[in-house]
Protein backbone atom coordinates (compact mmCIF):
# COMPACT_ATOMS: atom_id res chain seq x y z
CA UNK A 1 0.00 0.00 0.00
CA UNK A 2 3.01 2.24 0.26
CA UNK A 3 3.95 5.06 -2.50
CA UNK A 4 6.85 5.89 -3.74
CA UNK A 5 8.12 9.39 -2.61
CA UNK A 6 7.20 11.04 -6.33
CA UNK A 7 3.60 10.64 -4.57
CA UNK A 8 4.06 12.54 -1.56
CA UNK A 9 3.34 16.18 -2.14
CA UNK A 10 2.33 17.53 1.55
CA UNK A 11 5.66 17.99 3.87
CA UNK A 12 5.92 15.43 6.08
CA UNK A 13 9.25 16.46 7.75
CA UNK A 14 7.80 17.26 10.90
CA UNK A 15 10.92 18.16 13.65
CA UNK A 16 11.42 14.86 15.27
CA UNK A 17 13.87 16.31 17.79
CA UNK A 18 10.74 17.20 18.64
CA UNK A 19 9.97 16.07 21.77
CA UNK A 20 13.37 17.59 23.89
CA UNK A 21 13.41 20.63 21.12
CA UNK A 22 9.80 21.89 21.39
CA UNK A 23 9.96 22.60 24.84
CA UNK A 24 14.02 23.59 25.07
CA UNK A 25 12.95 27.01 25.02
CA UNK A 26 10.66 27.34 27.94
CA UNK A 27 13.99 25.53 30.60
CA UNK A 28 16.62 27.20 28.84
CA UNK A 29 16.57 29.97 31.17
CA UNK A 30 16.87 27.29 34.13
CA UNK A 31 19.85 25.59 32.88
CA UNK A 32 22.32 28.86 32.05
CA UNK A 33 25.15 28.87 34.27
CA UNK A 34 26.97 32.29 33.59
CA UNK A 35 30.42 33.12 34.91
CA UNK A 36 31.14 36.43 36.71
CA UNK A 37 31.85 37.89 33.33
CA UNK A 38 29.09 37.55 31.73
CA UNK A 39 26.73 39.00 34.64
CA UNK A 40 26.07 42.65 34.16
CA UNK A 41 25.93 44.56 37.63
CA UNK A 42 22.96 45.45 39.73
CA UNK A 43 23.24 48.82 38.28
CA UNK A 44 23.93 47.99 34.87
CA UNK A 45 20.55 46.72 35.07
CA UNK A 46 18.35 48.80 36.69
CA UNK A 47 19.97 51.87 34.51
CA UNK A 48 20.22 50.15 31.07
CA UNK A 49 17.63 47.79 30.60
CA UNK A 50 17.99 46.77 26.90
CA UNK A 51 21.08 47.24 26.78
CA UNK A 52 23.86 44.17 26.59
CA UNK A 53 27.64 43.81 27.17
CA UNK A 54 30.42 41.71 24.89
CA UNK A 55 31.37 39.27 26.39
CA UNK A 56 34.90 39.10 24.83
CA UNK A 57 35.64 43.24 25.09
CA UNK A 58 32.56 44.28 27.50
CA UNK A 59 31.70 47.06 24.87
CA UNK A 60 28.03 47.87 25.58
CA UNK A 61 25.61 47.99 22.99
CA UNK A 62 21.49 46.77 22.30
CA UNK A 63 20.28 43.90 23.02
CA UNK A 64 18.40 43.78 19.40
CA UNK A 65 21.54 44.93 17.31
CA UNK A 66 24.40 42.79 19.06
CA UNK A 67 26.15 39.36 17.58
CA UNK A 68 24.48 36.21 19.47
CA UNK A 69 25.87 32.53 20.63
CA UNK A 70 24.41 30.49 17.36
CA UNK A 71 23.82 27.15 19.82
CA UNK A 72 23.43 28.21 23.65
CA UNK A 73 22.10 31.86 22.49
CA UNK A 74 22.98 33.37 25.55
CA UNK A 75 26.07 35.37 25.48
CA UNK A 76 26.06 38.28 22.86
CA UNK A 77 28.98 40.32 20.91
CA UNK A 78 29.11 43.55 19.80
CA UNK A 79 30.35 42.39 16.31
CA UNK A 80 31.36 39.03 14.77
CA UNK A 81 35.30 39.68 15.52
CA UNK A 82 34.81 39.42 19.16
CA UNK A 83 32.35 36.61 18.54
CA UNK A 84 35.14 34.65 16.80
CA UNK A 85 37.51 35.96 19.51
CA UNK A 86 35.84 34.73 22.26
CA UNK A 87 34.77 31.20 20.74
CA UNK A 88 37.71 29.35 22.90
CA UNK A 89 36.49 30.80 25.83
CA UNK A 90 33.16 29.96 25.76
CA UNK A 91 32.94 26.52 24.22
CA UNK A 92 33.38 24.75 27.11
CA UNK A 93 29.99 26.82 28.65
CA UNK A 94 28.48 26.65 25.95
CA UNK A 95 28.56 23.22 25.74
CA UNK A 96 27.94 22.35 29.42
CA UNK A 97 24.58 25.07 29.00
CA UNK A 98 23.17 22.73 25.96
CA UNK A 99 23.70 19.58 27.98
CA UNK A 100 21.49 20.87 31.01
CA UNK A 101 19.58 22.22 29.03
CA UNK A 102 18.74 19.12 26.52
CA UNK A 103 18.38 16.82 30.37
CA UNK A 104 15.96 19.38 31.80
CA UNK A 105 13.96 19.25 28.64
CA UNK A 106 13.33 15.58 28.24
CA UNK A 107 12.69 15.93 32.43
CA UNK A 108 10.45 17.88 31.49
CA UNK A 109 8.60 16.56 28.44
CA UNK A 110 8.99 12.71 30.12
CA UNK A 111 7.18 14.43 33.01
CA UNK A 112 4.40 15.15 30.39
CA UNK A 113 4.77 11.75 28.67
CA UNK A 114 4.35 9.56 32.03
CA UNK A 115 1.46 11.51 33.54
CA UNK A 116 -1.49 9.36 33.74
CA UNK A 117 -4.29 10.78 31.35
CA UNK A 118 -8.14 11.04 32.04
CA UNK A 119 -10.40 8.10 31.87
CA UNK A 120 -11.75 7.16 28.64
CA UNK A 121 -15.27 9.70 28.64
CA UNK A 122 -18.68 7.93 29.27
CA UNK A 123 -21.43 6.89 27.26
CA UNK A 124 -23.74 9.27 26.73
CA UNK A 125 -26.28 7.20 27.73
CA UNK A 126 -25.72 4.53 30.19
CA UNK A 127 -23.24 6.95 31.74
CA UNK A 128 -20.78 4.17 32.42
CA UNK A 129 -16.76 4.19 31.01
CA UNK A 130 -16.36 3.61 27.26
CA UNK A 131 -14.38 0.36 27.24
CA UNK A 132 -10.97 0.80 25.12
CA UNK A 133 -11.10 -1.77 23.21
CA UNK A 134 -11.68 -1.10 19.33
CA UNK A 135 -15.34 -2.30 17.85
CA UNK A 136 -16.96 -1.95 22.07
CA UNK A 137 -18.58 1.71 21.09
CA UNK A 138 -20.18 2.69 17.96
CA UNK A 139 -20.28 6.43 16.48
CA UNK A 140 -23.67 7.48 15.54
CA UNK A 141 -23.85 9.21 12.38
CA UNK A 142 -26.84 10.81 13.16
CA UNK A 143 -25.73 12.63 15.90
CA UNK A 144 -21.96 12.12 16.52
CA UNK A 145 -21.97 10.24 19.66
CA UNK A 146 -19.98 7.06 20.72
CA UNK A 147 -22.25 4.76 22.41
CA UNK A 148 -21.78 1.65 23.98
CA UNK A 149 -22.35 -1.76 22.54
CA UNK A 150 -25.00 -2.34 25.48
CA UNK A 151 -26.77 0.62 24.53
CA UNK A 152 -26.47 0.04 21.44
CA UNK A 153 -28.09 -3.38 21.92
CA UNK A 154 -30.52 -1.79 24.38
CA UNK A 155 -34.58 -1.88 23.01
CA UNK A 156 -35.53 1.67 22.08
CA UNK A 157 -38.81 2.67 23.62
CA UNK A 158 -41.40 5.80 22.54
CA UNK A 159 -42.46 8.57 24.33
CA UNK A 160 -45.25 6.60 25.59
CA UNK A 161 -43.13 3.74 26.71
CA UNK A 162 -43.92 1.56 23.70
CA UNK A 163 -40.64 -0.59 22.06
CA UNK A 164 -39.70 0.95 18.77
CA UNK A 165 -40.25 -1.80 15.99
CA UNK A 166 -37.28 0.47 13.87
CA UNK A 167 -34.43 0.40 15.35
CA UNK A 168 -33.17 3.92 15.90
CA UNK A 169 -30.25 6.07 17.51
CA UNK A 170 -30.38 5.19 21.27
CA UNK A 171 -29.17 8.96 21.89
CA UNK A 172 -31.35 11.10 19.13
CA UNK A 173 -33.68 8.62 18.48
CA UNK A 174 -33.31 9.10 14.44
CA UNK A 175 -33.37 6.26 12.20
CA UNK A 176 -30.39 4.97 11.27
CA UNK A 177 -29.06 6.63 7.98
CA UNK A 178 -27.81 5.00 4.92
CA UNK A 179 -24.40 5.07 3.65
CA UNK A 180 -24.91 7.85 1.76
CA UNK A 181 -26.55 9.78 4.51
CA UNK A 182 -23.82 8.93 6.98
CA UNK A 183 -21.20 10.71 4.26
CA UNK A 184 -23.34 13.24 4.18
CA UNK A 185 -24.10 14.16 8.46
CA UNK A 186 -20.60 13.51 8.53
CA UNK A 187 -19.41 15.79 6.18
CA UNK A 188 -21.66 18.61 8.19
CA UNK A 189 -19.71 17.74 11.18
CA UNK A 190 -16.80 18.51 9.26
CA UNK A 191 -17.37 21.59 8.12
CA UNK A 192 -18.50 22.05 12.10
CA UNK A 193 -14.76 21.13 13.27
CA UNK A 194 -15.35 18.05 14.66
CA UNK A 195 -12.46 16.18 15.63
CA UNK A 196 -13.81 12.67 15.77
CA UNK A 197 -16.05 13.64 11.91
CA UNK A 198 -12.19 14.74 10.65
CA UNK A 199 -10.66 11.72 11.65
CA UNK A 200 -13.37 9.48 10.22
CA UNK A 201 -13.12 11.51 7.18
CA UNK A 202 -8.88 10.53 7.07
CA UNK A 203 -9.48 7.54 7.51
CA UNK A 204 -11.99 7.60 4.24
CA UNK A 205 -9.03 8.84 2.02
CA UNK A 206 -6.50 6.95 3.49
CA UNK A 207 -8.21 3.58 2.55
CA UNK A 208 -10.63 4.90 -0.30
CA UNK A 209 -14.15 4.48 1.12
CA UNK A 210 -17.47 6.14 1.29
CA UNK A 211 -16.73 6.86 -2.39
CA UNK A 212 -13.83 8.65 -1.54
CA UNK A 213 -11.03 8.49 -3.80
CA UNK A 214 -7.48 6.78 -2.13
CA UNK A 215 -5.46 9.64 -1.24
CA UNK A 216 -2.91 9.45 1.20
CA UNK A 217 -1.82 12.95 1.35
CA UNK A 218 -5.24 13.94 2.36
CA UNK A 219 -5.90 11.99 5.10
CA UNK A 220 -2.45 13.01 6.71
CA UNK A 221 -3.61 16.26 6.53
CA UNK A 222 -7.01 15.60 7.94
CA UNK A 223 -5.48 13.65 10.83
CA UNK A 224 -3.05 16.46 11.40
CA UNK A 225 -5.60 18.81 11.90
CA UNK A 226 -8.10 16.28 14.13
CA UNK A 227 -4.91 15.68 15.81
CA UNK A 228 -4.63 19.33 16.37
CA UNK A 229 -8.27 19.46 17.50
CA UNK A 230 -7.76 16.81 20.29
CA UNK A 231 -8.01 13.47 18.80
CA UNK A 232 -5.89 10.73 20.15
CA UNK A 233 -6.79 8.66 17.77
CA UNK A 234 -5.34 10.91 14.81
CA UNK A 235 -2.20 11.41 15.71
CA UNK A 236 -2.27 7.49 16.50
CA UNK A 237 -2.89 6.67 12.85
CA UNK A 238 -0.13 9.07 11.67
CA UNK A 239 2.05 6.94 13.97
CA UNK A 240 1.03 3.48 12.01
CA UNK A 241 1.29 5.32 8.98
CA UNK A 242 5.01 6.09 9.49
CA UNK A 243 5.54 3.05 11.54
CA UNK A 244 4.61 0.63 8.66
CA UNK A 245 6.03 2.81 5.42
CA UNK A 246 2.21 2.82 4.44
CA UNK A 247 1.53 5.63 2.31
CA UNK A 248 4.77 7.40 3.38
CA UNK A 249 7.97 6.30 3.44
CA UNK A 250 8.70 4.40 7.09
CA UNK A 251 10.10 6.40 9.76
CA UNK A 252 10.69 4.95 12.91
CA UNK A 253 11.22 8.49 15.05
CA UNK A 254 8.51 10.13 13.43
CA UNK A 255 6.22 6.84 14.02
CA UNK A 256 7.30 7.69 18.01
CA UNK A 257 6.61 11.06 17.98
CA UNK A 258 3.27 10.82 16.82
CA UNK A 259 2.88 7.21 19.36
CA UNK A 260 3.69 10.29 22.01
CA UNK A 261 1.29 12.60 20.75
CA UNK A 262 -1.49 9.58 20.92
CA UNK A 263 -0.57 7.93 24.43
CA UNK A 264 -0.21 12.07 26.15
CA UNK A 265 -3.45 12.12 24.21
CA UNK A 266 -5.20 9.43 26.22
CA UNK A 267 -4.88 6.49 23.08
CA UNK A 268 -3.59 3.40 25.09
CA UNK A 269 -2.58 1.54 21.89
CA UNK A 270 -0.05 4.04 20.83
CA UNK A 271 0.81 3.70 24.80
CA UNK A 272 1.50 -0.06 24.41
CA UNK A 273 3.18 0.37 21.00
CA UNK A 274 5.79 2.68 22.64
CA UNK A 275 6.21 0.25 25.88
CA UNK A 276 7.15 -2.12 22.66
CA UNK A 277 9.39 -0.15 21.54
CA UNK A 278 11.12 0.92 24.66
CA UNK A 279 11.14 -3.13 25.32
CA UNK A 280 13.19 -3.88 22.04
CA UNK A 281 15.75 -1.11 22.93
CA UNK A 282 16.27 -2.63 26.27
CA UNK A 283 14.70 0.29 28.45
CA UNK A 284 12.86 -1.90 30.65
CA UNK A 285 11.78 0.70 33.04
CA UNK A 286 10.52 3.21 30.29
CA UNK A 287 8.73 -0.02 29.34
CA UNK A 288 6.98 -0.86 32.20
CA UNK A 289 5.68 3.12 33.05
CA UNK A 290 4.25 2.40 29.71
CA UNK A 291 2.80 -0.77 30.00
CA UNK A 292 1.44 0.06 33.45
CA UNK A 293 -0.22 3.79 32.04
CA UNK A 294 -1.77 1.21 29.58
CA UNK A 295 -2.98 -1.11 31.55
CA UNK A 296 -5.03 1.37 33.55
CA UNK A 297 -6.52 2.68 30.77
CA UNK A 298 -7.70 -0.95 29.64
CA UNK A 299 -4.87 -2.45 27.47
CA UNK A 300 -4.79 -6.41 27.93
CA UNK A 301 -1.74 -6.38 25.83
CA UNK A 302 0.21 -4.67 28.30
CA UNK A 303 -0.89 -6.39 30.92
CA UNK A 304 0.72 -9.73 29.04
CA UNK A 305 3.80 -7.98 28.61
CA UNK A 306 4.07 -7.22 32.43
CA UNK A 307 3.52 -10.46 33.28
CA UNK A 308 6.15 -11.53 30.56
CA UNK A 309 8.46 -9.03 32.31
CA UNK A 310 7.85 -10.64 35.66
CA UNK A 311 8.75 -13.94 34.41
CA UNK A 312 11.88 -12.86 33.45
CA UNK A 313 12.58 -11.72 36.47
CA UNK A 314 12.50 -7.91 34.44
CA UNK A 315 9.40 -7.10 36.72
CA UNK A 316 9.12 -7.37 40.50
CA UNK A 317 5.78 -9.13 42.05
CA UNK A 318 4.79 -6.12 43.50
CA UNK A 319 4.43 -4.37 39.49
CA UNK A 320 2.76 -7.53 38.21
CA UNK A 321 0.28 -7.25 41.42
CA UNK A 322 -0.41 -3.48 40.67
CA UNK A 323 -0.87 -4.03 36.78
CA UNK A 324 -3.58 -6.76 37.78
CA UNK A 325 -5.41 -5.31 40.12
CA UNK A 326 -5.43 -1.85 37.92
CA UNK A 327 -6.91 -3.94 35.21
CA UNK A 328 -9.32 -5.12 37.38
CA UNK A 329 -10.25 -2.32 38.20
CA UNK A 330 -10.86 -1.32 35.22
CA UNK A 331 -13.19 -4.16 34.10
CA UNK A 332 -15.28 -3.25 37.21
CA UNK A 333 -15.49 -0.03 35.52
CA UNK A 334 -16.65 -0.51 32.26
CA UNK A 335 -18.90 -3.36 33.19
CA UNK A 336 -22.35 -3.66 32.64
CA UNK A 337 -25.87 -6.20 32.87
CA UNK A 338 -26.88 -4.61 29.11
CA UNK A 339 -23.21 -4.87 28.04
CA UNK A 340 -23.23 -8.11 29.07
CA UNK A 341 -26.57 -9.17 27.39
CA UNK A 342 -24.72 -7.57 23.71
CA UNK A 343 -21.57 -9.32 24.38
CA UNK A 344 -23.89 -13.16 24.64
CA UNK A 345 -25.70 -11.83 21.60
CA UNK A 346 -22.97 -11.10 19.42
CA UNK A 347 -19.55 -12.99 19.20
CA UNK A 348 -17.74 -10.15 17.73
CA UNK A 349 -18.64 -8.47 20.91
CA UNK A 350 -17.99 -10.88 23.30
CA UNK A 351 -14.41 -9.56 24.19
CA UNK A 352 -15.77 -5.78 25.19
CA UNK A 353 -13.86 -4.89 27.29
Amino acid sequence: MSTSDENIKIDHNIPVSSSINAVSNDVCKLAVSVDDEMKPSAEHNVLNFGIERCANCGKEGSYIDMNTCNKCKMVKYCNAACKKKHRHKHKKQCEEHIRLTTELAKLHYDKKLFKQPPPAEDCPICFQRLPTLVGSAKTMACCGKQICNGCCYAPVYDHQGNEVDEKKCPFCRSPHPTHDEATKLNMKRVELGDARAIQNLGFYYFKGLRGYPQDYNKGFELWHRAGELGNAVAYYSIGVAYDMGVGVERDEKKAVYYYELAAIGGDTTARHNLGIKEKRGGNMDRALKHYMIAVRGGNSGSLNQIQELYSLDLATKEDYTEALRAYQEYLVEIKSVQRDKAAAADEEKCRYY
